[in-house]
């Protein structure tokens, strides 16, 4: 006799809980597949940048620094765009009353959104001991790299980075090919040596091949010197502007510099930096 009662209440409760189930407002989390897939950078075509070298396995603490060191250079070279960057950055704090179903909007939204360009935007390359930081205007590459160079030599006691050895800023990049060398190197050295009435210089060319086996040294140096033309002379100890190239993988990447280059160090932040006090104090005790 108690079955038949048990099976009401049971029935009531079903019923009961189907209601609260109904009236209860449903929250979904968003499947991985269900968000719009971020590209990872990319080196492309007719990008800027600095490459950076490193000690292997160094290369995460590498970029940190370099982040760091780049972002405090914005703020002082370029405060305009560096300002916009962070007004852009703090639009996307959430409120504080802001709810569970607002805050997923929110997401969403700004994935689907165009991000704001970076100035300094990193880019994985997978290759031990360097590592690359892609620039968009108003940065200058070469110019921004003399200037932190600078004022390492100005002011080592300040010493930003121990991990960062040399930087090598780039104009310019293009396909690691004939035709892409070609193209930089037109594109690259013609305000230097042919824009204007443009006086005989010196230079020098500064090739570094990495991980690349369809250019050569001895290729690269006779192509741009051919693109340099007649008119301006080789002189690889006093040159007037040395033409530097750099061949990763499958892009190459090209800069012209002035005489500091190697007053710099060959902009060597490492070599600049010289031993800490306490490096120089080990150095003497062990001798």
């Amino acid at each position: 006799m108690d079955a038949p009662g048990k099976r009401k209440r049971d029935n009531e409760h079903s019923g009961n809980q189907k209601k609260r189930t109904i009236t209860k407002k449903q929250w979904r989390v968003l499947r991985k597949n269900e968000y719009p897939a971020k590209q990872s950078a990319t080196i492309q075509p007719g990008d800027s940048g600095i490459w950076a070298t490193c000690n292997k396995g160094k290369e995460g603490k590498c970029v940190t620094e370099l982040r760091e060191l780049f972002n405090v250079y914005a703020e002082k070279l370029y405060p305009t765009a560096a300002t916009q960057q962070t007004s852009a950055a703090s639009q996307e704090l959430i409120a504080d009353d802001e709810d569970i179903e607002q805050a997923i909007q929110r997401e969403v939204a700004e994935i689907r959104k165009p991000s704001t360009p970076q100035l300094f935007t990193h880019v994985h390359i997978n290759m031990p001991c360097v590592v690359f930081f892609k620039t968009i205007a108003p940065v200058d590459p070469v110019s921004l790299v003399r200037q932190i160079c600078e004022d390492v030599l100005e002011h080592r006691e300040l010493k930003r980075t121990h991990f960062v050895m040399r930087l090598s800023p780039m104009t310019m990049i293009r396909r690691a090919s004939t035709e892409g060398l070609e193209k930089v190197a037109r594109e690259v050295l013609y305000t230097h040596f042919h824009q204007g009435p443009a006086s005989p210089k010196k230079f020098a060319i500064r090739p570094t091949i990495r991980n690349h086996d369809t250019l050569t040294r001895e290729e690269v140096i006779k192509q741009v010197a051919s693109i340099v033309g007649p008119n301006h002379s080789v002189d690889l100890k006093y040159y007037d502007l040395l033409i530097i190239v750099e061949i990763y993988k499958n892009v190459c990447g090209m800069a012209v510099v002035d005489g500091s280059f190697e007053r710099l160090k060959r902009y060597n932040v490492s070599e600049l930096l010289g031993p800490t006090p306490k490096d120089a104090i080990g150095q003497m005790a062990a001798a």
